[in-house]
C-alpha cells in the first residue's frame, strides 16, 4: 500500500515515473535471490521512513533508539539482520549533532550484528555547506562527516539534491545523489501548468539546477537573480538576469534556511514586473524566523519536500506547502536491493 503522502504528491493524476518504473509486488524484493531488505530508522524523520517502508510495503525493523541520562545516544536492534540488505534512514538535520551520532550508531550496530550491506539513506546531508574552506584555517566539515559515515560502517550512502555534487566524491564508497526534479516538475505541470512560466535561479550558482528543471517544463525561459551576499545569512538582491515582466516566475533551490535570499529575490521579481513567485526547495530546513519570514513575503507560495521534518512554526503557514519524496526515494531504494539501474530513473 502507499501512504497518504503520495496522494497528496500524486496530484493532478501526474505521475513523473508511471512510464518508466517496474515496480516490485509485496516483499518479494530479494537480495541474492535470499534475503529481504530491511529497513530501520532514527529519530530524525520518522513519519517519511514511515512513507518510504508503506511505499516498499515492508514494515520497519523494530528498534530502540534512545538517550541515557547525559544524553548518550543507545540503540538496539530487536530483529535478526545478519546477513541481510539494510537500508538506515535519517536526515542530519536538526539537531544536527544528534541525529549524526544516530546515524553512526545505528550503522556500527549492524555492522557488529553482521548485516551484509548497510545503506545510508541521507533525505538532507547535514554539513553540505562546508564542502570547502572559505578562508584559512577552516575545515572541510561534509569530508568529515562523509568519513565517519563510512568508518561507522556505511556501505553506500543514498541522498537527494546535495548541495554541491563534488560531495560524492568525498566518500570512499558508492554514493547516489537523486534529485528532486521529477518531483518539483510534476506538481508544477499540476498546478501551474497554464500559466506564463519562467524558472528563476535565485543566485548565479544555482544556474545549473534551474536550467535541468526549465527543461522538463518544455524548455521553459530562464532567469537569474543576481545576488551580492555582504555577511553570513545576509544577502541584498542587485539586479533581475532576464525579463521577467507578465511572467509566473518559479524560484528553484536545494536548500532554504532562514529564508533571506528567497524572499528578498520574490521582492526583487515583484518589482520587476512578475504576475507571481512561487519558490520551491528541496530541503525546508527553516531555521530561525524563517517562517514568520516566508509568510510576510511577496512569495505566493514555498514548496518544501519532506526530507526534513517540518518545524512545528511552519504546520500552520499558511504560505507553506509540503511535498513527499517517499516515493522517489523508495523507489531508488528497491532499485538498489535489485541491483538495477537508479539512474534511470531521471531518463
Amino acid at each position: 500500500m502507499r501512504s497518504a503522502l503520495w496522494n497528496e504528491w500524486h496530484i493532478g493524476g501526474i505521475d513523473p515515473f508511471s512510464d518508466s518504473i517496474p515496480r516490485s509486488k509485496g516483499r518479494a524484493l530479494l537480495v541474492g535471490g535470499t534475503h529481504f531488505m530491511k529497513l530501520i530508522t532514527g529519530n530524525s524523520n520518522i513519519q517519511l521512513a514511515q512513507s518510504i517502508a508503506d511505499y516498499c510495503d515492508i514494515p520497519l525493523t523494530k528498534a530502540s533508539v534512545r538517550r541515557f541520562a547525559d544524553e548518550e545516544v543507545f540503540v538496539e536492534i530487536h530483529e535478526n539482520v545478519r546477513g541481510e540488505d539494510v537500508f538506515v534512514i535519517q536526515s542530519t538535520s536538526y539537531p544536527a549533532n544528534d541525529n549524526l551520532m544516530e546515524l553512526l550508531i545505528i550503522c556500527d550496530a549492524l555492522r557488529r550484528a553482521s548485516a551484509k550491506r548497510i545503506t545510508a539513506v541521507l533525505p538532507y546531508f547535514g554539513y553540505a555547506r562546508q564542502d570547502r574552506k572559505p578562508g584559512p584555517r577552516t575545515p572541510i566539515s561534509a569530508k568529515l562527516v562523509a568519513n565517519l559515515i563510512t568508518t561507522a560502517g556505511a556501505n553506500r550512502v543514498l541522498s537527494i539534491d546535495l548541495h554541491a555534487g563534488q560531495i560524492q566524491g568525498f566518500f570512499d564508497i558508492p554514493t547516489d545523489n537523486l534529485f528532486g526534479a521529477p518531483v518539483v516538475s510534476a506538481d508544477i505541470q499540476a498546478r501551474f501548468g497554464d500559466r506564463n512560466i519562467m524558472v528563476v535561479s535565485p543566485d548565479v550558482g544555482g544556474v545549473v539546477r534551474a536550467r535541468a528543471l526549465a527543461k522538463r517544463l518544455d524548455n521553459a525561459p530562464l532567469a537569474i537573480v543576481d545576488k551580492r551576499r555582504e555577511r553570513a545569512g545576509e544577502s541584498e538582491v542587485m539586479n533581475i538576469i532576464g525579463d521577467v515582466e507578465g511572467r509566473f516566475c518559479i524560484l528553484i533551490d536545494d536548500i532554504v534556511d532562514s529564508a533571506g535570499t528567497l524572499c528578498n529575490a520574490a521582492a526583487a521579481l515583484k518589482a520587476a514586473g512578475a504576475e507571481d513567485v512561487v519558490a520551491y526547495c528541496t530541503h525546508g530546513v527553516l531555521s530561525g524566523g524563517a517562517v514568520a519570514r516566508v509568510e510576510g513575503s511577496a512569495l505566493l507560495e514555498l514548496v518544501v519536500t519532506d526530507s526534513i521534518g517540518a518545524p512545528d512554526t511552519a504546520a500552520t503557514a499558511k504560505k507553506i506547502r509540503h511535498l513527499t519524496i517517499a516515493p522517489l526515494l523508495g523507489e531508488a531504494i528497491k532499485r538498489i536491493a535489485d541491483e538495477s539501474s537508479v539512474s534511470s530513473l531521471f531518463d
